[in-house]
């Protein structure tokens, strides 16, 4: 799932000037953004006064969603550039086409990690027939400079590396939690987890001081360092940490996002994560003249058309917290 937004704003992202250096409890709120016919997503970054976490820049969080009736996510082909996508679901599966040639099905708890590097372009939608429900997150990673322009690939891990405790359930999605290391391929110091809690359970989880850190509610009622996270909302957290307490009141799904404050300082547009108004612009001519991105065959439907890009073109800068 990508951004399909008709009207993007650019975004102003990373750099130390948007990090909390210390430990806080800022409650985000989505932005309710429809995808497809049938899907609607709640968006937690961008976000007003949070762009990033770590080098995560980018969190969707959709579903459940009853889908036995409608045709569920259907997202045509569309470009990306400067940036890896992680799928992750927690029901349902989605069928990845890209324009190295890739053709996935990705399941629940099951890794689908996209590296656009310099160019690709990709679909995404609900296999026919379907599950009856559809429950996930895409997010996306910014990549730094040293790495943005590597070749495009997609890799597929259906099994990942767990840390279990009494009541506690952790899957580790991309980077390293307490000494599990997924084998997803990173650029930056950075972890994502998806953490499964059995009602009742108190427990603190342990982290790196030198990172930011956040956690998205999927599922059920939990509080995070004494706040309570309901489905759909994000909790940031800042750095400082050495430990994270959480708590169930029902059996409940949330995901750690975490990693080294990013230093570089990025413009977001639409499906494009660059350094300037400029290279923004020249990847959304390429994508419009049908250069540089590739083809996504097999799809049945038409590419998506590239939004129009605002006149006055947006400069990286920093923010002072």
């Amino acid at each position: 799932m990508s951004n399909l937004d008709r009207q993007p704003t650019p975004s102003v992202c990373g750099g130390r000037g948007f990090v909390v250096a210390e430990p806080v409890r800022e409650l985000l709120s989505p932005r309710h953004v429809k995808i497809g016919e049938s899907t609607e997503v709640r968006r937690l970054l961008p976000n007003l006064g949070r762009r990033m976490v770590g080098a995560w820049a980018f969190v969707d969080h959709y579903g459940p969603d009853d889908i036995a009736d409608e045709p569920g996510m259907q997202v045509p082909p569309h470009p990306h550039m400067g940036l890896q996508t992680v799928s992750w679901l927690h029901e349902g599966e989605v069928l990845h086409r890209d324009s190295t040639g890739s053709l996935q099905t990705v399941r629940p708890r099951e890794l689908g990690l996209m590296t656009s590097g310099r160019a690709i372009s990709h679909s995404e939608e609900s296999p026919r027939p379907h599950a009856r429900l559809l429950h996930g997150a895409q997010l996306w990673v910014a990549l730094p400079d040293a790495h943005r322009h590597v070749e495009p690939h997609f890799q597929h891990h259906p099994e990942l590396p767990r840390v279990t405790a009494a009541g506690v359930n952790a899957t580790v999605i991309l980077g390293e939690l307490d000494g599990a290391r997924s084998p997803g391929t990173t650029y930056t110091p950075i972890v994502g987890a998806d953490l499964a809690l059995t009602a009742g359970t108190e427990t603190a989880l342990p982290l790196e001081p030198d990172f930011e850190y956040a956690v998205l509610s999927m599922s059920g009622e939990a509080h995070v360092d004494g706040v309570p996270l309901l489905p759909g909302s994000m909790l940031y957290l800042g750095c400082g940490r050495t430990e994270l307490p959480l708590r169930a009141l029902s059996d409940a799904g949330l995901m750690l996002l975490g990693g080294e404050p990013f230093d570089e300082e990025l413009v977001m547009w639409w499906n494009f994560i660059g350094r300037s108004h400029d290279e923004i612009r020249q990847a959304r001519e390429d994508w419009s003249t049908g250069t540089r991105f590739g083809e996504v065959k097999g799809y049945d439907g038409a590419p998506l058309a590239a939004p129009e890009m605002p006149p006055v073109p947006l400069k990286p800068r920093g923010r002072v917290r």
